[in-house]
């Protein structure tokens, strides 16, 4: 009997690549307030499955959907190359 263990270097070999790297890290980074935003809002959204939705329930979603339109503006703003001034 063989275990999968024994093969896993077969698999799944190591490579020094796998780690991601710095840009990589710094793009997650990047994304993170969107991220945690979106799932502010399926947290939100996911309370309403087994329950009907009552008025904090509504404004718990429009404020969780805020934030992301937000995050997703300001990672937008960001990524976006400042203009030079006009003189």
């Amino acid at each position: 009997m063989k275990h999968i263990a024994a093969l896993q270097d077969t698999v799944t070999p190591w490579a020094d690549g796998l780690e991601p790297s710095d840009a990589e890290l710094d793009a997650i980074e990047a994304e993170m307030p969107v991220v945690l935003a979106e799932v502010e809002l399926l947290d939100a959204l996911i309370v309403l499955l087994d329950r009907p939705a009552s008025e904090f329930d509504g404004r718990r979603i429009r404020r969780a959907h805020r934030r992301v339109l937000a995050a997703r503006r300001d990672a937008a703003n960001k990524s976006c190359p400042v203009p030079p001034a006009v003189a």
